[in-house]
């Protein structure tokens, strides 16, 4: 399976993002057909410590049993305790030159939402951008601006080699508008951790 295939349909999920046990959530979105898994354990009740390795075990365990793919947001230091396959970084963390030369065969995410981010990042140490906010979003409290589909377009114009994933309030309804305009994947969290059937929610993804 090639990488743009792995990140068709991304869950990215921490204990914050639902009121269920979070394994369960992600067994049953694995069942359903996801592709890919982002364990972003990041805001208000989000766990830390042990707590948040011990999870991070527990769905780490659930994706490599099924050959999900299994991402970790940021936090450098869950990467070897978890052996993720990579790593998904936004414009204000840790530089992907310094991951890259920490970590020369992961996988590597960068969220983009601007021309000027584009400008400053070193595109040839990733290997999927991250695209949005696409849609309005309530999951994330420092969202910024949203972009639409426009901005995958121009993505996919410019950087024809890089898989693109669509993030930023998508759901059931506009998935389909994300793939059509060029994204190889859309990622999610409140259209899967709030749907009330996960089965369907992913299908419809």
């Amino acid at each position: 399976m090639t990488l743009s295939e792995q990140l068709r349909k991304y869950l990215v999920m921490g204990s914050q993002d639902t009121d269920r046990d979070p394994a369960e959530v992600l067994d049953e979105a694995i069942q359903a057909g996801i592709t890919a898994f982002q364990y972003r354990e990041k805001g208000r009740g989000s766990l830390e410590g042990e707590a948040k390795l011990e999870l991070g075990r527990k769905l780490r365990g659930l994706c490599r049993d099924k050959g999900i793919l299994f991402i970790v947001n940021d936090d450098l230091d869950m990467v070897e305790p978890l052996e993720a396959d990579g790593v998904h970084v936004g414009q204000e963390d840790i530089s992907v030159e310094v991951i890259r030369s920490q970590f020369p065969d992961k996988i590597l995410g960068l969220s983009v939402s601007t021309e000027q981010e584009i400008a400053k990042s070193s595109l040839e140490k990733v290997d999927y951008l991250g695209a949005g906010p696409v849609f309005q979003t309530s999951t994330k409290e420092d969202a910024k601006p949203v972009v639409g589909i426009v901005w995958i377009k121009q993505l996919r114009e410019a950087y024809r080699d890089l898989p693109i994933v669509g993030i930023g309030g998508i759901n059931t309804e506009n998935a389909s508008s994300v793939i059509e305009a060029g994204a190889a994947g859309v990622a999610v969290v409140s259209a899967i951790t709030h749907a009330e059937s996960i089965a369907e929610a992913v299908k419809r993804l």
